[in-house]
């Protein structure tokens, strides 16, 4: 799950919640810096105005680098999009 928030003119940041639901601490860290890695390459697309977070499902503890790269990219895209929408309904 990927929430974002539009912040203007202000660098983008990240955040990662992985809990416990996840798995153990080794497990749950993989999917941290995996998921870490994905956003470093979505922050070179969007470098200021985005506030985004991340929280890692259950699932994502078996997914591949490959599958857990896709979902954060098909999901930072849909984020994105909603944002743009919202912003043209208010008027730019």
């Amino acid at each position: 799950m990927l929430y974002a928030v539009e912040t203007g003119e202000q660098p983008s940041r990240f955040g990662f919640i992985v809990a416990k639901t996840v798995g153990n601490a080794v497990t749950r860290n993989l999917v941290k810096r995996r998921l870490r890695e994905a956003a470093a390459q979505s922050l070179a697309l969007n470098p200021t105005g985005l506030d985004i977070v991340v929280r890692a499902l259950p699932a994502s503890a078996s997914a591949s680098w490959a599958e857990l790269s896709a979902d954060y990219r098909n999901a930072f895209s849909t984020c994105t999009a909603k944002l743009s929408q919202r912003h043209a309904r208010q008027g730019g």
